[in-house]
């Protein structure tokens, strides 16, 4: 049986607002949510690269279009995005290591999004989502990116998971896949 639940779909299909709205009906049924999505920053109507923001509210730097690493860093580009490994870290880690620290009776819902290629340039973030993936008691609820071109490793091993449930969002099913999600996600912490 699954216990893990991800979405899967092109990018702006709509993955991270159906996430946004699991997660509030999680919520509202008083089960424990914590973790983090990415969201587009737009300038000029012009997407210049993507935030990190937790589901506390703290928000911070996952990429910009051309910026510079921080001096002394390795350059983590994807396309015309230069990715702030320190900046990504200091707000996904955190979470993820209390999510993969659970102990104690209540199943907690850890949500991830996304793992895919600007995240996975942080080994630290891999070793994370593993830990996370194997804690009894926290289901993950996440997203990855449809294959295209070469496979990322994490992001397989997620996909070929015996208990992870992979729903593919189209444009023609997003608005009625969330009870489902909602469904599979606490029927992964019984």
């Amino acid at each position: 049986m699954a216990r893990h639940v991800f979405l899967t779909g092109p990018p702006g299909v709509g993955k991270t607002t159906l996430i946004q709205k699991a997660s509030e009906v999680l919520k509202s049924s008083s089960v424990p949510v914590d973790g983090f999505y990415t969201e587009e920053v737009r300038q000029g109507g012009r997407r210049i690269g993507f935030d990190v923001v937790t589901l506390s509210g703290l928000r911070g730097v996952l990429s910009r279009i051309g910026s510079e690493p921080p001096a002394g860093k390795r350059e983590c580009r994807v396309g015309q995005y230069v990715v702030d490994l320190t900046s990504f870290e200091h707000l996904a880690l955190p979470v993820l290591r209390d999510a993969g620290s659970s102990s104690g009776p209540e199943h907690r819902v850890c949500v991830i999004d996304e793992i895919g290629k600007m995240e996975l340039f942080s080994q630290p973030f891999i070793q994370a989502v593993r830990q996370t993936l194997a804690t009894p008691g926290t289901v993950v609820l996440g997203t990855i990116p449809i294959p295209k071109g070469k496979p990322l490793a994490l992001v397989e091993e997620i996909r070929n998971r015996n208990d992870v449930q992979v729903f593919s969002v189209t444009k023609e099913n997003r608005n009625h896949l969330l009870p489902d999600i909602v469904t599979c996600v606490q029927s992964g912490r019984k």
